[in-house]
């Protein structure tokens, strides 16, 4: 075989998923279900914004963003210009948000140049926008963010209607929106101390003070997934949904209030199988002992994929639709399971440990609770050493990577 055809082959080989050590499945079919019960929810006269920052919570930012206005989402919201760049370069010419805050001047130009949408937070990134557009044939489209208790991004809702009136002043402007972010949006009734309640009211005092004085707000927009679920008085314009576009309740109690399916699975292979005693130690620490003897199953994944280290001897994986118990530490590369109730098991063996397997289902929500954090946190932690295989097939995507070659 000649090097040029043993490269061919090579990569075939890597980019087949059954050669795949590890990798986070994407349901492309489910993020488009969640867009159109999404949709239903809040009715046509409001438009849905799907979130795809941090790689779309890590399910893959251009396969969601695809998937996403097949379904019907009308615009995106990125935090970084790089996300919003992305999208453009993959030929994706929706309206896109920056939602995190451009200082300079080069990324506000660099936000013109591919019609991107900042957020300002003041005036001083308002007169960037305007000098850099000047002259340029085309004004700047902006949005403008208020602070109505989140004490993050945003100026002070009290000078919105100042602010307002300053940017429709400027010739090289374009304010498309003015919007704000709910502190305690996931909180269960009565448990938000009346901030979300407050929020909104300061945020209506805007909206009707630019409206006594014959200021356009342009889309009004504050409700994120939580509030998207919660009811339809925060939909206004326009609904920001992030997590819930993945297919996960934002909180126990909106769990059902829409019909949303999982998104994300992640998928791994046992690489070595052991038959060992009773006391035995596993992995670093022999944070585990052998009760009797097992079979224990090497399965290659580990924390420097996202397994949150905090998990171990605290969690599960599915192989075929049953639960089997993760044992000792979980490693950089690798985690331990007792397959010792799992004859079937064998190496090359699919184990999940997220997603859903004949009415099983090991969720980020199972994770977060146990590691004391947030589903997005899980979901965000995916390293990109993890293949993503959009499934269907996302035909605009490249072939994933094939394997690390391991010792």
């Amino acid at each position: 075989m000649t090097s040029s055809s043993l490269a061919t082959a090579s990569a075939t080989e890597e980019t087949q998923p059954s050669r795949q050590r590890a990798w986070v499945e994407v349901n492309t079919a489910a993020i488009q279900a969640n867009v159109r019960a999404l949709r239903r929810h809040i009715g046509p006269a409001t438009q849905l914004m799907a979130v795809v920052k941090a790689d779309a919570y890590g399910h893959g930012a251009l396969a969601v963003a695809r998937a996403s206005l097949e379904a019907g989402a009308g615009c995106f919201g990125v935090a970084t210009l790089g996300e919003g760049v992305q999208l453009r370069r993959a030929g994706i010419s929706a309206p896109v948000l920056v939602l995190g805050n451009l200082t300079q001047p080069e990324e506000l130009r660099s936000c013109l140049r591919w019609q991107l949408m900042p957020t300002l937070s003041s005036m001083r990134e308002a007169l960037l926008c305007q000098n850099l557009a000047s002259g340029s044939g085309r004004p700047m489209t902006v949005q403008l963010k208020l602070d109505t208790g989140m004490a993050r991004l945003g100026a002070d809702w009290q000078e919105g209607p100042r602010l307002v009136a300053a940017l429709q002043g400027m010739e090289a402007i374009e304010l498309a929106g003015v919007y704000s972010h709910l502190a305690c949006a996931d909180a269960a009734p009565g448990e938000d101390d009346g901030l979300n309640a407050l929020q909104q009211q300061r945020f209506e005092s805007v909206l009707t003070s630019l409206a006594e004085q014959g200021l356009a707000a342009g889309c009004r927009h504050l409700a994120n997934s939580a509030a998207t679920l919660r009811g339809h008085r925060q939909h206004y314009d326009l609904v920001r949904v992030g997590l819930a576009l993945y297919g996960q309740p934002p909180a126990a109690h909106l769990a059902g209030v829409v019909p949303l399916r999982p998104a994300l699975q992640i998928h791994a292979r046992v690489t070595l199988l052991r038959q060992v005693g009773a006391g035995v130690g596993v992995s670093y620490g022999h944070r585990f002992r052998t009760s009797r003897p097992s079979r224990l199953a090497v399965v290659s994944i580990g924390y420097a994929d996202g397994v949150p280290r905090q998990l171990s001897n605290r969690m599960d994986v599915l192989f075929e639709g049953r639960r089997l118990p993760q044992v000792g530490a979980i490693t950089m590369d690798q985690l331990v399971i007792d397959a010792t109730d799992a004859p079937g098991i064998e190496v090359g063996s699919m184990v999940a440990l997220l997603g859903e397997q004949e009415g099983e289902t090991i969720s980020p929500l199972d994770w977060s609770e146990r590691c004391g954090t947030i589903p997005w946190e899980i979901l965000c932690g995916f390293k990109h050493r993890l293949p993503r295989l959009a499934v269907p097939p996302d035909p605009g995507a490249p072939l994933p990577p094939g394997p690390e070659s391991e010792p």
